[in-house]
């Protein structure tokens, strides 16, 4: 306990704290930063493997899964932002459900009630990356807190840290339904230092998408990009503090 309340002391204090910046390839390079980290916040999807989810749409649509599954994430995204812009907000259950009928319509699939079924229980069922349960309790016995700030409604949150097996681990789970918005509006991000009602320099965001390691930025948190699909860096303005393809290298990053 003292070399975990050392820790967060240290953390919290420090001036010109040493972090690794993990560049593309893996290779990492140490900068003078000004980290005061005592919390991290993840989105779901550096916790959650969606890949199950688009091999079922292999699975029930053989040689178009791949089609279906990119036109469904695009025009996710597209609707939680549309609707943000709109003034005319509804939940990510229902926006997900909306973005796979919009994408079977559009590729001209028959999407039965069943499969319909299928393919939206699949985003209750995730299971985590190989790498998330060691590195979560690394990071909780290094004395950070954990939270959950994810478009995800609540119920989908919940659901999934169950399947997950994860159940314990995060001190907050928050919802952008909470404010009726969606990142990367600032009043989704500013739900992170409400609930655990730090600063925002305090609270470490951890992206799976580039625009959302951009959006945390813009706001005002340090923000950490897990780039599990080696995209290049979005151009918005904002550049993530750090860069892995893992929670591995989150490690290293944080000197865990």
């Amino acid at each position: 306990m003292k070399a975990i309340l050392a820790r967060r002391q240290f953390l919290s204090l420090t001036a010109s704290a040493v972090a690794g910046v993990l560049l593309e390839g893996g290779a990492a390079s140490t900068v003078a930063t000004d980290l005061r980290v005592q919390a991290i916040a993840f989105d779901a999807f550096p916790i959650f493997d969606p890949r199950p989810v688009f091999a079922l749409a292999e699975q029930l649509f053989p040689g178009r899964g791949g089609e279906l599954s990119n036109e469904w994430r695009t025009r996710q995204f597209e609707y939680t932002w549309l609707r943000v812009a709109a003034g005319h907000y509804a939940d990510f259950w229902h926006v997900t459900q909306d973005a796979l009928e919009f994408a079977s319509n559009k590729l001209s699939l028959e999407l039965s009630p069943e499969k319909r079924k299928k393919l939206m229980s699949a985003y209750l069922e995730l299971k985590p990356w190989p790498d998330v349960p060691a590195a979560l309790t690394s990071l909780k016995q290094s004395g950070f807190r954990l939270a959950f700030l994810s478009n995800f409604t609540r119920a989908m949150l919940d659901a999934n840290i169950e399947s997950a097996g994860l159940a314990g681990r995060f001190e907050q789970i928050i919802s952008t339904d909470q404010a009726k918005t969606y990142k990367p509006d600032p009043r989704a991000y500013k739900l992170g230092v409400d609930s655990l009602k730090l600063r925002r320099e305090e609270i470490l965001f951890v992206a799976f998408a580039g625009w959302d390691a951009a959006g945390a930025k813009l706001f005002g948190y340090p923000s950490f990009w897990v780039n599990r699909q080696k995209l290049p860096t979005e151009r918005l303005d904002a550049t993530p503090d750090g860069v892995g393809e893992s929670l591995t290298q989150l490690l290293q990053f944080l000197k865990v």
